[in-house]
């Protein structure tokens, strides 16, 4: 696969330096070059944090991420430090309930109910890094559902398995119907340059689209929230 670069970022205690792991393991497992890295220190005290990834069948020169392919934000300060500046051709994923304060982005930007998903299910927001992972690895496209199993499989700390195999499953899902409902929506305005000026409304899976002042706003079903925000030329 082409190299794909990943960058975790969140608060110290997220957990997102274990789904790191847990990605680059996957990628192991896929027969993949894999660098994994982290910060510690102040981070670790609640400041915002960071883990990177790198997979790929190249070599890498370099173990830390220099021009990221995806990052996820899974707090305000991680946004702010890290997706202010980034530019449209990466894919910037953000928890809606944590991430509330967003610059617009053209293109490429995702903001799910991470958190949510996790507190709903579960009653905590302990497996959020997990269900971060899922939709991570989903929209990524290059890394297959068995081996980022395997990887929480053997990753997740004793006792845990079964709940974070199934935040695994809750992210993978929110990430395919995101791809699926963008996919449907390119093929029924291809060719059509002002589409999102259309009113109408399209439902795949568990998200609602529908256009909103030159965006795409999708909730998932209930929810009055937003949860996916993205634009298209």
């Amino acid at each position: 696969m082409a190299k794909q670069e990943f960058l975790l970022t969140g608060t110290g205690g997220q957990g997102l330096i274990l789904a790191a792991i847990m990605l680059a393991e996957a990628g192991i497992i896929a027969d993949q070059n894999v660098a994994q890295s982290q910060s510690y220190g102040p981070e670790a005290r609640g400041g915002a944090s960071r883990a990177e990834v790198i997979i790929g069948d190249e070599g890498i020169a370099y173990p830390k991420v220099e021009k990221p392919d995806f990052v996820l934000t899974l707090s305000q300060e991680a946004y702010k430090k890290y997706g202010l500046s980034l530019n449209d051709e990466v894919i910037l994923i953000v928890d809606n309930s944590q991430v509330t304060e967003v610059k617009p982005r053209s293109i490429n930007f995702y903001s799910l109910p991470i958190t949510k998903t996790a507190r709903t299910q579960f009653g905590s927001e302990q497996s959020t890094n997990v269900v971060a992972l899922g939709v991570v690895a989903s929209l990524s496209g290059k890394i297959p559902w068995e081996n980022v199993l395997q990887a929480v499989q053997q990753r997740a700390p004793r006792g845990t398995a079964e709940r974070n195999i199934k935040a695994l499953e809750l992210g993978w899902q929110m990430g395919l119907e995101v791809r699926a409902t963008l996919e449907t929506i390119h093929r029924q305005n291809e060719g059509d340059e002002q589409w999102w000026d259309h009113r109408t409304t399209l439902q795949t899976g568990g998200l609602i689209i529908e256009p909103y002042k030159g965006m795409l706003l999708a909730t998932p079903e209930g929810v009055v929230s937003q949860a996916i925000v993205t634009c298209y030329p």
